[in-house]
Parts: structure tokens; sequence; C-alpha cells
């Protein structure tokens, strides 16, 4: 009796649920209806009012090219692409009209390209409109302590939001790796669309770290330690890998910056037909003008890092290793200083600072590490002309300018042997060494001290290799490739 009262409850509820099912479909898909309907409004709005904002010059319609670059007055590699992009597009297009979408609401626009100068030496022949986002908080990482990558994408599609309702151009190019905002813009703002990507927001590599358990500054060690946290975080990480694919190949034309990164953007993104690698722009002629010759010794030898305060760029492991070089240092041995030279964007990056000071001094190292924020070009340069070791930590660094810079001012490079530098950078040429790689603490410390051992004409003679291999990287390079890979959005 119970078995027959529970097979009919169980048919009168698929019953029930079956009568839903049309008029559930029925009302999803006028739900889809009345969306379409919105956005097409909303695109037609759109347009009507970049027509009626547009500027004429001799009675034509001059052309809006935008760049989204929310951080474009930091001074790292990414903002010295944005600046070469522009003054490359300068030279070609000069009758356009050139927006950049900044969230840079502190200072002003002189202030930025004035910066630009100062830290890039690169001054642009044609003005340069700035339009401030007021809500770039949205895409800062401390404001997601977890499901950052999904809290920072999401972020942006509203920071997107307010860039076009402020300005809409017809080429759109995401030079910061925004790919959320490329379908807004294509299809609301009818705009063509291109990416230049540093670095993917997810990879390959990156599912791995969680698949296996690893722990990582984007793999907590509670979860690592959790085998049912970490399976969820992989379903996370995969789920959010097939929206980013998604969104990725709205891209009409995508620039990546090495081989690593085309690798991954291939397997993501899978538009293999528009996707070009386009190295980043590297100042190496300014610094092939520093004179070749073995560094001078009567202060010691001096050990330089450049890049931004971010995580990812693991200064620590620079600081842990220094200080076993340091214990192994003979007494007699010259005196040895490290130098981290890096751009501070906000308040989480003056706080990475402020904690390797305090791990320098836990170390009782303080008085050998000395830190440099946001130093002018010409300072930097001069580092670089003193230094004997240029050190480099990034695990799978999507290429490396930094890198170069110190190959092309004569400074032998100790790179993560991972990345752009491993696959693109510190490679033999014409089968002679340009630099070296390492992974851990020990083999960072080691590598140093037998850099230190070499004499000084085998040092001289990496220095004149890695110096003849980077002319590849030059700004004339980028700007040829640059151009060639964008034509298409100019059609």
């Amino acid at each position: 009796m119970a078995a027959a009262t529970g097979s009919w409850c169980l048919c009168e509820l698929l019953r029930f649920f079956y009568s839903l099912f049309f008029p559930g479909l029925i009302i999803c898909g006028a739900l889809c209806v009345c969306l379409v309907l919105v956005l097409w409004g909303l695109r037609l709005l759109l347009q009507r009012k970049k027509r009626s904002l547009s500027t004429r010059k001799n009675g034509k319609n001059e052309m809006v090219i935008a760049f989204f670059h929310p951080y474009c007055n930091a001074g790292g590699g990414g903002e010295r692409v944005l600046w070469c992009a522009l003054r490359a597009l300068q030279k070609k297009y000069p009758g356009a009209v050139y927006i950049v979408y900044t969230g840079d609401v502190n200072v002003t626009g002189q202030q930025i390209l004035e910066g630009a100068f100062r830290r890039f030496n690169i001054r642009l022949s044609h003005p340069v409109q700035f339009v401030f986002l007021k809500k770039r908080y949205l895409v800062e990482d401390s404001h997601y302590p977890h499901f950052t990558l999904l809290g920072q994408s999401l972020g942006s599609i509203f920071l997107g939001w307010e860039a076009l309702m402020q300005c809409v151009p017809d080429v759109y190019i995401d030079s910061m790796g925004y790919a959320f905002t490329l379908p807004l813009f294509k299809y609301i703002g009818g705009c063509r669309v291109g990416s230049y990507v540093h670095y993917p927001t997810i990879s390959t590599d990156m599912l791995s770290v969680v698949k296996n358990q690893n722990a990582g500054f984007n793999n907590a060690t509670f979860i690592t330690r959790n085998r049912f946290l970490s399976k969820v975080k992989l379903i996370y990480y995969y789920l959010f890998a097939f929206i980013y694919g998604l969104v990725g190949s709205c891209s009409d034309v995508v620039m990546v910056n090495s081989s690593w990164t085309l690798n991954h953007i291939l397997s993501l993104w899978k538009i293999g037909h528009c996707t070009n690698i386009v190295y980043p722009p590297c100042d190496v002629q300014t610094f092939l003008d520093i004179p070749l010759h073995e560094k001078k010794m009567t202060l010691g030898h001096l050990l330089v890092s450049i890049g931004q305060f971010r995580p990812e760029k693991n200064q620590p492991l620079q600081i842990r290793a220094f200080a076993k070089l340091l214990d192994k240092k003979a007494a007699d041995s010259p005196p040895l200083k490290l130098i981290l030279i890096g751009g501070c964007r906000n308040k989480d990056d003056e706080l990475r600072v402020n904690q390797l000071r305090r791990l320098s001094k836990d170390l009782g190292i303080q008085e050998d590490v000395e830190f440099k924020i946001n130093i002018p070009f010409d300072e930097l340069k001069n580092y670089l002309s003193e230094a004997t070791i240029g050190l480099h930590t990034m695990w799978n660094e999507h290429f490396g300018i930094g890198v170069v810079e110190c190959m092309a001012a004569g400074t032998i490079i100790l790179a993560h042997n991972s990345g752009g530098p491993k696959l693109d950078i510190v490679v033999p040429h014409e089968g002679d060494i340009t630099g070296f790689l390492a992974e851990s603490e020990d083999s960072y410390a080691e590598t140093m001290a037998y850099i230190l051992s070499l004499s000084a004409e085998k040092r001289l003679q990496i220095r004149k290799n890695a110096r003849a291999s980077v002319s590849r990287f030059s700004d004339q390079e980028f700007e040829v490739t640059f151009l060639s890979s964008v034509e298409k959005l100019f059609k």
C-alpha cells in the first residue's frame, strides 16, 4: 500500500513539473527576446549618441581610437606597450582622435603624459584625451578576497560600461587584459575590437597548480590541504576558463607578447587565424648607449631587480636567495647590495613594499637591500649601468621587459626558468650563452655565486652575447609588427 502511494505521488509530481515545462519555456523565450531587444535598443542609442557627439573635421567624421588601460599611470611593461602603441598609431593615423580610459583620477592627463616621458622616455606627437573612470575599485584584487578572478572580471564589465557611457569609439583596444569588456564594446558599442594580451587571466598552468594541490599566491594553503575544496576550485577554474574563452573569441584582432602567452591563448580562445605574437617594445637603443665594460668593483657588486611590486613578481624569493648568497660570501670578497626597483600602483603595492622591508629586517640584511619606487628613467638607467646581475623571479612571466632591459644594459640576467624568459629571451644567440635561469632559493643563490666567481673576461663575453640577441625586441620592431596586426581594425 505504501509503495503504491509513493508511486502515485511520484507520478503526480512528474505530471506537475511537465505541466510547468511549456509555460516556463515560453516565459524564458519571452525574457530572452526582451533582453535582445533591450540590448539592441542600447546599441542604437549609443550609436546615435556617438554620431551626435562626433567631431567633424574638413566635413568628415574623425575616427575615434580608444585604449582601455585603467592603470595607465603605472610604470610597468604594460604601460610601455600602451604608449608605444599610441605613438605608432599617431604616426600612421595622425587625423584620428585618441582616447585612453583610465582610473587614475588622482592625476591630470598632463601629469600622466609627463610620467610616461619620465619613466619610458616616450613623448607623443599628437594629443590624447583621457576618460577618467571612477569605478576602478571594481577591478582591484583586494576587493575580492575570494573568487578573485570572477570578481575582477565581472567588475571589469561594470567599469567597461562606465567607459562606454562616456565615449563610444570606432576602434577599441584592450591593452591590459580585461577580456570581459570585449563583447560589451563589440556587440553593444558596435566597435571593432582588438586586444593585446600580456598574461591570460587563467591558464592551463593555473589549472595544473590547483589539480596537483600545490600552494601558490593564487592557491591558498588551506585549499591545497583539503581535497574537496581543491575539487570545487578546479571546477570553478574550468567553468571560468570556458567563459574566458568565449569572451576572448569576440576579439577581431589578438596580439600576444610571447610564445608562452600564445600557446595559452590559442588553447583558450581558439581564434588562431587572427592571433599574432607582437613582442613588447623595449627601449633597447637607449640601454645600448651604455658603455659595455666590466662593472666597477670599488664599492662591490650591485644586484638589481626591475618589476612592479605585485605578488606574482615574487620579490621575497629574491631577498631570501640574496640572504643565502650573503651567508656563503667569503669575508674578504667585495661587498654586495641588492636594489629592488619598481612601480607602486596603489596602497596594496605599498603594503607589499613594507612587507619586503620587514622581510629584509627579519633576515638581518636590511643594510644590504634598498628599494627604489617609481624612479625616473634616467635613474633606472644609471642603476642598470652599474649593476653586475639583474634578477627576475616571476614564475611563468608572460614576457619580461625588465629582463630585456637588463640584457641590453649589459647586466648579466638571472631569470626564472619558465614562461617568456625561458622560451623567448634568455636563449642562446648563435650558440652562445646570453644569461642564466633558476627556480628555487638555493639555485638562485648558487647561480649568483657562480656569476660573481666568473672572470671579468667571461662576464664581458656573456654581456656582449646578450646585447647582440635583444635587437628583435626594439621599439622599431614593435611598431612594424603592431601596425601590421591591427591593420584589420582600420579597414
